[in-house]
C-alpha cells in the first residue's frame, strides 16, 4: 500500500453529517453529490468507525484494488476537516493517471459534496 495523494479541506457540516453522506453518498432523503463519470463506479464502504473514518474501494474499475480513506475532525464552526488518503496497491499508476484521480476527489469532495451542504 502506497499513499499516491492526500488533501485536506474544511466542509460546512458537523463530522456526522460528513460522515453519514461518505457512508451513504446514495441516501434518498440527502442532495446528490457523488457525480460520476462514465469511467466510475460506485464505492463500496470497506470499513467505517463514526465519525472519524471511512475506507471507500476505488471508484476506478483501472484500478480495482485501490482505495480512498477518509478522517473526519471537528472544528470550530460546527465544521468539519475532511482528509483524504489515496492508497495504491500494487504499481501505482504514472503521474497523469495520478493526477486524474486526486482532481476527481477534489471535485467530488471539495466542491460537489460541499455544494450539497449549500456552500
Amino acid at each position: 500500500m502506497k499513499e499516491i495523494g492526500s488533501r485536506s479541506r474544511t466542509l460546512p457540516a458537523p463530522p456526522y453529517t460528513v460522515w453519514k453522506s461518505l457512508t451513504e453518498p446514495r441516501q434518498p432523503s440527502a442532495r446528490p453529490w457523488l457525480n460520476l463519470l462514465a469511467d466510475e463506479v460506485d464505492p463500496m464502504v470497506l470499513n467505517a468507525d463514526e465519525p472519524a473514518t471511512v475506507a471507500w474501494s476505488s471508484l476506478w474499475p483501472s484500478r480495482p484494488n485501490d482505495q480512498v480513506r477518509f478522517d473526519l475532525t471537528a472544528v470550530a464552526g460546527g465544521c468539519t476537516s475532511l482528509r483524504f488518503t489515496l492508497l495504491a496497491y500494487g504499481q501505482p499508476p504514472d503521474q497523469s493517471k495520478v493526477g486524474h484521480l486526486r482532481r476527481r476527489l477534489n471535485q467530488l469532495l471539495f466542491a460537489d459534496l460541499r455544494y450539497s451542504f449549500g456552500q
